[in-house]
Formats: C-alpha cells, sequence, structure tokens
C-alpha cells in the first residue's frame, strides 16, 4: 500500500504493523513530528510519558524482559540518548529486546560540528556500540524496510537492544512511502546432528552431570525438565534463567544448592547461558569437567572452553538432545530426595543472612506465583539471588552482567504495564531507588500499580562494607541523607507505608497488592546491619 505519509508517520505504522501497542518517552522539539504520528494512533499504540528518559528505557527494558515482546522507547538526540544509554547496555547485557526511536540534527548538519541543538559528534557511532544493529533513516521512503530490518534483529537469533535514528527535519517530511513491508525474522539454526550425536554420548556417560539455564534457555523450559528428570540432573540459574525449571520443584536449585554439587560435576551442559556462577562466582572449576553448551550465539562457543557447542534456539538443541538420548538410558533412579536435602541444608547454611532473609521469606509469603520480583542491587537484592524462590520464568527480573545501581523501580514500572492483571514488586535499597523517585509521577499519573520496597539503611551498603573490611575503616561517600520516604510518596499520589519488622512488611505489601496502585513500603534498617550475602555467592 502506497501513501504520501511524513517519516514520523511510516515509522509509527511500521511500530503498529509489528505488534507493538505500548511506547515510552519524553516528547522534545527534535521529535515532534514522530510525537504527533503517535498521536494519530493513540488508539492502536498507547504513549506512557516518562519524567527522564533513562525511566523510558529502563521501562521498555522491563516490559521486554517480563513479556519476550519488544520493548519500545523514543527519546530526543544528544544528552536524550545519552540518558538512555545505562537501559540500553543493561538490554543489551540481559539479552531484552528493546528498540530505540530517537531524532538526529538536520541531516545537512551531520558530522559538520557546527553546534547545532544536541548535537553529537558521531550519535550512530554511539547507539552502534550500545546495541545489537542500529541505522539511520534518511528518507521518508526509507523507514518502512528501515523498521522491519529492527524487528528482524530483535526477534532473530540472539535478541539484543536496536536503535533507530531519523533527522529532525526527515521525521516531518513526506513522500510517497509503500508501507506494507513486513519484516522476515531469520529461523533458527538446526542442530547439527553430528554435533547432537557427540553431546549426547557424553552426556549419558556423566556421573554426575549439572544443568546450567540463563535467559537463552527461555521458551524450553518444558524440555529442560524433561531432560533433568531423564538424567536426574540438578538445573540451577543466576539471574534470568531463574524459574525455568521450579525452584519448589525437586530439580530447580538456587545457586547455594547447586554449589555443593559442583565440586564432582564431570559434565556441565550450559544452556543459552554465558556461564557467569561457574566460571566469575565460583571460580573454581572441576579439573575433569567437560561442557556441552546450547546457545543460539556462535560467538558464545570459543568463549569458554567447550567440549560441544551446538549452535541452535534451546528449544530445538534440547529436544534433539532428548531424542538422541532417549535410546542410550535405561531408567535412572531418582535423586529427587537427594536434591530436596540439598536445598533444605542449603536453606540452614544462609539462614545467617538477616535480616534481609526474613524479609524475603515475608514478601515471597504475599506474591503470587506469577507476580514479577524485580530486584535491585542492594543488599536484599543480593540475597534475593538465592534466598528468593522463583517458580515461573520471566518472574525474576534483574540487569543482567552490568548490574547496575538505580534500574529497579523504573524497569518494575515497565513490567506492570506489560504485565496488568499481575502483581509486579520491586525491592530497593534507598541509594539506587532515588535514581529514578521522579518516576513515582509517572507512576500515579499513569496508574501504574507497581509496588516498591525501600530497604532504607541510611548507606550504600556494600560501600560501607568495603571501606570497613577492606580500607582499614576510612569511610568516604558512604552515607546517606534521605527523605522520609512515606510523606515522599504521598506527596506523588502513591501511597506511602512503613514496615519496621518482616510481620508489618507483609501485612502493608498484602494491602498495596490488593489496591493494585502505586505504592512504596519503607523499611528502616541501621547502617550496616546487614550480614553480608557474598559469601554465598562469591564461592572458592
Amino acid at each position: 500500500m502506497q501513501k504520501v505519509v511524513t517519516a514520523g508517520q511510516a515509522i509509527v505504522d511500521g511500530l503498529v504493523r509489528n505488534g507493538v501497542r505500548h511506547i515510552f518517552g519524553i516528547p522534545g522539539v527534535h521529535t515532534y513530528s514522530l510525537i504527533d504520528a503517535l498521536a494519530e494512533r493513540q488508539g492502536e499504540l498507547a504513549y506512557l510519558g516518562t519524567r527522564h528518559e533513562q525511566g523510558a528505557a529502563y521501562m521498555a527494558y522491563g516490559y521486554a524482559c517480563s513479556s519476550g515482546r519488544v520493548g519500545a522507547y523514543t527519546c530526543v538526540p544528544g544528552p536524550g540518548v545519552l540518558n538512555t544509554s545505562a537501559a540500553l547496555c543493561t538490554a543489551y547485557a540481559a539479552n531484552a529486546p528493546v528498540l530505540c526511536l530517537t531524532s538526529e540534527v538536520f541531516s545537512h548538519e551531520i558530522g559538520r560540528g557546527h553546534g547545532i541543538l544536541h548535537e553529537l559528534p558521531d550519535q550512530l557511532a554511539i547507539l552502534r556500540g550500545l546495541t545489537k544493529w542500529s541505522a539511520r533513516i534518511s528518507h521518508p521512503s526509507e523507514a518502512p524496510r528501515l523498521v522491519a530490518r529492527a524487528f528482524e534483529e530483535l526477534t532473530s537469533g540472539r535478541r539484543r537492544p536496536v536503535a533507530l535514528e531519523c533527522p529532525w527535519d526527515t521525521l516531518g517530511q513526506k513522500a510517497q512511502v509503500e508501507l506494507d513491508v513486513s519484516a522476515r525474522p531469520m529461523a533458527p539454526p538446526l542442530p547439527d546432528p553430528e554435533a547432537i550425536e557427540r553431546a549426547a554420548k557424553l552426556i549419558a556417560s556423566a556421573a554426575a552431570p549439572l544443568i546450567m539455564v540463563g535467559s537463552g534457555a527461555l521458551g524450553a523450559d518444558a524440555e529442560v525438565l524433561e531432560l533433568a528428570r531423564l538424567l536426574q540432573a540438578p538445573v540451577t540459574a543466576h539471574r534470568s534463567g531463574r524459574g525455568i525449571v521450579s525452584e519448589d520443584s525437586p530439580f530447580g536449585l538456587d545457586l547455594a544448592a547447586a554449589y555443593a554439587l559442583w565440586a564432582k560435576t564431570d559434565v556441565l551442559l550450559a544452556i543459552g547461558t554465558r556461564m557467569e556462577l561457574q566460571f566469575i562466582r565460583w571460580k573454581q572449576v572441576p579439573s575433569e569437567l567437560r561442557i556441552v553448551r546450547i546457545d543460539i550465539d556462535p560467538t558464545e562457543m570459543p568463549r569458554r572452553p567447550t567440549e560441544v557447542g551446538v549452535v541452535t534456539d534451546a528449544r530445538l538443541g534440547v529436544r534433539a538432545l532428548l531424542e538422541a538420548l532417549a535410546p542410550r538410558l535405561r531408567k535412572r533412579a531418582s535423586r529427587e530426595a537427594e536434591f530436596q536435602d540439598l536445598k533444605a541444608r542449603a536453606r540452614r547454611e544462609f539462614e545467617v543472612v538477616q535480616p534481609q532473609l526474613a524479609f524475603l521469606d515475608a514478601i515471597r509469603a504475599v506474591l503470587p506465583r506469577d507476580g514479577f520480583f524485580v530486584e535491585e542491587i542492594s543488599q536484599v537484592g543480593f540475597t534475593a539471588r538465592f534466598g528468593f524462590p522463583v517458580y515461573e520464568p520471566r518472574t525474576y527480573v534483574a540487569s543482567g552482567y552490568q548490574d547496575n545501581l538505580g534500574f529497579g523501580y523504573m524497569t518494575s514500572l515497565g513490567v506492570k504495564v506489560a504485565n496488568p492483571t499481575r502483581a509486579v514488586v520491586s525491592v530497593n535499597g534507598d541509594g539506587g531507588f532515588m535514581f529514578g523517585v521522579q518516576e513515582l509521577a509517572t507512576a500515579v499519573q499513569h496508574r501504574i500499580g507497581s509496588v516498591a520496597i525501600v530497604f532504607n539503611n541510611q548507606s550504600f551498603g556494600n560501600v560501607l562494607r568495603d571501606q570497613k573490611t577492606t580500607f582499614g575503616g576510612r569511610l568516604l561517600g558512604e552515607a546517606l541523607r534521605n527523605p522520609d520516604f512515606v510523606k515522599l510518596a504521598e506527596s506523588f499520589g502513591a501511597a506511602g507505608y512503613r514496615a519496621a519488622t518482616p510481620g508489618q512488611l507483609r501485612s502493608a505489601l498484602e494491602r498495596a497488592l490488593a489496591d493494585d496502585a502505586p505504592a512504596l513500603i519503607e523499611v528502616p534498617g541501621e547502617p550496616g546491619a546487614e550480614v553480608s550475602p557474598w559469601p554465598f555467592i562469591h564461592r572458592g
């Protein structure tokens, strides 16, 4: 279908054609023509204005992580783009399909250095350094094909963010445009039969196999559980892979329980994971360990020593492996009781990580099985990596290897927009929460019912501990003077609660989730009062 439209209208048409139903952002003079095009399609695509570009990008990230769908945001060029860079690199680290739509200076001024409003020396180069793929739309006629290409990149291979920029003048320029251009995602490569045979032979001979899953295994939960039962092998995850096998299943082990088996593991089956847990957190690798990897990204295979690498989609790879293993294996003796005992023993060992664990227990008791838990770079967030059971895929939302302070609350709003009927809770430290406190206004304006729990220990907890233990107690920059968080929430129009004990937190959270409206629960604490969770994350 050909039509005379602006580049902005062509871009928005492409978003609608590719199933985008929400977009986050802040209007600005460079993007007025895009914003106007969005206004024309309000019945098909909801625009949620935020209070900071960083908030818009993190909301798109939360939307993508929790749903598997594309999370989209728009911002002005230059400082607007740079304000979103932390969220973009988080999406890159956590394999999230996030689309950045931005503008540029006037097309004839790009690269000339005249100091045009929001000009950067080479914005497209910056975006290409933060994303899987980025491009510039230089004429309205290019918009449908480049938008389609963006969605091909977002939905093919390893999911990572992409960006499109369109110059200020070009966004409003009109031309005859062919709008009916479809994205054609690439089918995943089929598993190599020879590699599958070698992998099956190796796994069948293993005495103590361990399955490690990452975000690349999302969508293969049924197949992974079937494989775990066939092998009587435990399944563990670090962050994004949690819940692929439920941790109330005998086979789903948190990282603390799984570590007890690590020293005797002879074959590690790594599915859609960088193996950060084994190579960076646990550090000491068993001398006889052999690794089988299933990953859609071929560049992952040489990064760690791999006996057999299968480049394919996780579901296809595990299904092929199941078929190859079936004739090789007799029914194995159940290890379910052993795994349950390991989990109970690990819980007794990390029970000392208080008061964080008691508060996490209170949250778990209230949050539905399919509710979302958004962690944060905080003492409670770190403890949650082993101390908060996860039951369903995508319900534990983290920031990948970036581990960037302050992402949590803003991300949780995107999670709730993508999943309006499900409970969403974010756990925040006082320092991290203040990175995105202004988005309380966004939550109230759009009635986004995410519940923020703010653990207020008046400090950057890790910094305080490290300065005390490693730097002779010389303290600098660790102390925080905070507002009254309850009054702060109420001033925005959100509900505010204070909970000093796990029991009070449980009651407050029950009320907040029942209201399904923006809420904040402050949990006061003392600086340095938390037991360190790190001995259960960094081992060896």
